[in-house]
């Protein structure tokens, strides 16, 4: 689950930093809206994986 949190953060910092890099921004604008939003995504699977019970245990 670790790996899972540290995969969608990484790849929303790296998607980030490439629209940044591509429509050359002076402020990493997107890097700051991807981070935020990865990071609530990884969040959100996480708690949504201890909250709901296992089928077939």
């Amino acid at each position: 689950m670790a790996f899972q949190m540290g995969a969608i953060i990484l790849l929303s910092v790296l998607f980030g930093q490439y629209l940044d890099k591509f429509l050359k921004l002076s402020f990493p604008l997107f890097t700051l809206i991807f981070v935020l939003f990865g990071t609530f995504a990884s969040l959100y699977l996480s708690l949504k994986d201890f909250i709901t019970p296992k089928k077939g245990k």
